[in-house]
């Protein structure tokens, strides 16, 4: 009898694993897809601000600034990694293609 009632706790207990084990990963999984989705806002955000310094009111941006070289030092000096001038530039380009974050949000979804 107590061989049986063993088992039947081993059984509980290890449905008990599995259904913690599956709250974890979905957990997980709804953290990284709102951490991304944040990474996502902030880039083009940035993007954003840039386009508009940058164009001042104009439709478009004068040649030849060195906004995105300043930029990528200062920000990397001020926050570190990962403000290249090719990852600044890739952030005001995602902007300039996705001018409407709504849409690009729809897209990600």
């Amino acid at each position: 009898m107590n061989k049986i009632i063993d088992k039947k706790q081993e059984s509980e207990y290890s449905s008990l694993i599995t259904n913690i084990g599956s709250l974890l990963e979905q957990g997980r999984k709804q953290a990284y897809q709102s951490i991304n989705l944040i990474l996502v806002k902030t880039y083009w955000e940035i993007g954003k601000q840039i386009v508009i310094y940058e164009q001042k009111g104009k439709e478009k941006a004068e040649y030849g600034s060195s906004l995105l070289n300043n930029l990528s030092k200062d920000l990397k000096l001020r926050y570190g990694k990962g403000f290249s001038k090719s990852n600044v530039y890739l952030m005001r380009m995602f902007y300039l293609n996705y001018p409407i974050f709504q849409t690009l949000s729809g897209k990600l979804s």
